[in-house]
């Protein structure tokens, strides 16, 4: 297990990530807002099933343990690019790339934009509407602070306060703007068509205890995967780690029964 780094903006920022040895392709695994790889996927990655490949446990620019730039949009197409440039630096095409919540929402992006980069998709509990009119405490509730409320008016440390010890303790490694812009721009994100449109193999794992995911039926119908976790929340892979392992070697399994194109 190495660290590893890659400049991704003229300005010398750097994404860094954690790296296991293994054969390509590669797998890349990468976080939701405030979150970061590492703790998030270190203890599944290593199950059977999923060890053995070349793997890397990104994390994206303003966040974890990369780079925070104040200068940066943090768009999520930004955001998908920077990914692109890291990736290309590690040599890396053809990838298996399991996202959760916000990078599921880079890694669709980043298969449309840069498709020889990524294979297939394993979606966890993304993001695929704008945000509700009611905020929930994620990406909606930041953006509803507005910029200058949440860096200088008490929204970043309320929210560190409202989200729980387990997510503050990543959150509070994010670049203050990072993890504004980002929530902003997730907050206006329509990522069900762009997931939809994508001929690559894709699955979308979302929790059972949500009831029935809306708009299933039109994914399913563009060739999406829709599977229901049981007994889990939104981290599927930290509350139901062994169902998660499953799911994931599924999907694979899947993906090399249908390849890119025959969705």
């Amino acid at each position: 297990m190495t660290l590893h780094a890659a400049e991704v903006r003229p300005d010398g920022s750097m994404i860094r990530w954690v790296e296991l040895h293994g054969a390509d392709p590669a797998r890349v695994y990468i976080h939701g807002l405030g979150a970061s790889s590492a703790p998030y996927y270190a203890d599944v990655v290593r199950a059977p099933g999923l060890r053995g490949r070349r793997t890397l446990l990104l994390d994206l620019l303003g966040f974890g343990l990369s780079d925070r730039p104040t200068d940066a949009g943090y768009t999520m197409t930004e955001h998908a690019d920077w990914v692109a440039a890291a990736l290309r630096s590690a040599g890396v095409t053809g990838a298996e790339v399991v996202a959760h919540s916000m990078g599921g929402a880079i890694a669709a992006l980043l298969a449309r934009r840069h498709p020889e980069l990524v294979a297939n998709l394993v979606l966890i509990d993304s993001n695929l509407d704008p945000a509700p009119e009611i905020p929930t405490p994620g990406s909606s509730q930041i953006a509803r602070y507005g910029e200058t409320v949440f860096l200088h008016g008490g929204g970043y440390q309320e929210t560190l306060d409202r989200v729980g010890p387990q997510w503050a303790a990543t959150m509070r490694l994010a670049g203050p703007v990072a993890l504004y812009r980002s929530a902003a721009s997730l907050a206006g994100y329509e990522g069900r068509t762009i997931l939809k449109d994508l001929t690559i193999p894709r699955t979308y794992l979302y929790p059972a205890a949500n009831g029935e995911l809306p708009g299933a039926d039109e994914l399913i119908a563009a060739g999406v995967r829709v599977v229901a976790v049981p007994d889990c929340g939104h981290n599927i892979m930290l509350d139901n780690p062994s169902a998660f392992v499953a799911e994931v070697r599924a999907a694979w399994a899947a993906a090399e029964v249908q390849p890119a194109g025959a969705a």
